[in-house]
């Protein structure tokens, strides 16, 4: 089994595939970006910049490409032992990225010598990525994948999408059944001993109350009959709690100021005139956000309250990006 992705093979031709199997989607997007490279080569931004722009954008929509491969193709892989494409392909799909921002910016700045000088780069970097996948990627990829592997992977992809004006044909050509409506039953690549299913996905007991406990935030539930049947004890809560409550009804659990404001929340959220309700107070020097939401069942019947607290103090100061580590 191949593990080196930069390992170069013989094969340049174009596969012959069945419309709508996820390889050849991707050969049909390479046409499509191939068309938009030649086209944004040939146009100088100093001159027509609204017809560069233009481009560009359409050239953007290769994040779903990326996306497609980084979310369904590469863990197929992984399953089968090939982790080269996790490791080397991602990163240089982060390169690209970053050439992009770097050619948003200098569009914004209205900059054209930057954004050509960039725009070569990105054109040779996205040149030089179709030609790893089309003689390592995708060759390797259909050799280790089995057909129902494809047929799983491309269930996945409706969510993605791609960059192709209409969505492609269906493979297997078959109807597509919605997220939603998909009940096949799959075998599952990790023990389900001990676990619950819940909407999506197993959890032992443990590891729930470890997610919820972890949570930098306060939670709060109280059932349709107003009582507090449940809170998650954090490290570091906004407000604090203890056992005593559970099982106590909730307008005997906030100061008698605010009942009457809980007490309305309840009496909505239950006939079903509303469905969520917020807050925001100064409390000890910190912004806290506190909201309400109705939980209601499948038949949309009152099933009680999440209440939800969260000091947003820090979040309100973030400005601009952070992508770097600063742990050092």
């Amino acid at each position: 089994m191949v593990q080196n992705l930069i390992k170069m093979t013989d094969t340049t031709d174009t596969p012959v595939l069945p419309e709508g199997h996820p390889v050849w989607i991707y050969f049909q997007e390479k046409e499509l970006i191939v068309s938009l490279l030649e086209e944004i080569k040939n146009v100088d931004p100093a001159i027509d910049l609204p017809k560069y722009t233009n481009i560009f954008n359409q050239l953007l929509t290769i994040e779903k490409r990326f996306a497609r491969k980084e979310n369904q193709l590469f863990p197929f892989l992984e399953k089968k032992g090939w982790v080269g494409p996790s490791q080397g392909m991602w990163s240089f799909h982060d390169n690209l990225r970053e050439q992009i921002r770097l050619i948003q910016y200098y569009v914004k700045m209205n900059n054209p010598d930057r954004i050509a000088t960039n725009t070569t780069f990105l054109v040779d970097g996205i040149y030089r990525l179709l030609g790893v996948e089309e003689n390592v990627l995708f060759p390797n990829a259909l050799d280790i994948l089995t057909e129902n592997d494809w047929i799983e992977m491309r269930k996945g992809e409706e969510e993605i999408g791609w960059m192709l004006s209409q969505t492609p044909p269906s493979f297997p050509k078959v109807e597509y059944i919605h997220p939603s409506e998909d009940f096949t039953v799959r075998e599952m690549p990790f023990s389900l001993e001990n676990t619950s299913h819940y909407d999506e996905g197993y959890m032992t007991v443990e590891q729930v109350n470890l997610l919820l406990r972890t949570m930098p935030l306060d939670l709060t539930y109280v059932d349709e009959n107003d009582r507090v049947i449940f809170y998650n004890r954090g490290e570091e809560r906004v407000f604090p709690r203890s056992a005593g409550i559970i099982g106590r009804e909730v307008k005997f659990c906030h100061p008698p100021k605010s009942v009457g404001t809980v007490l309305k929340i309840l009496e909505e959220f239950r006939k079903g005139t509303q469905n969520e309700s917020s807050f925001w107070i100064n409390y000890k020097d910190r912004l806290i956000y506190i909201r309400y939401f109705a939980v209601r069942d499948a038949n949309k019947n009152y099933k009680g309250v999440i209440e939800m607290s969260q000091d947003i103090t820090d979040i309100k100061k973030i400005d601009g990006e952070k992508r770097l580590l600063d742990w050092e």
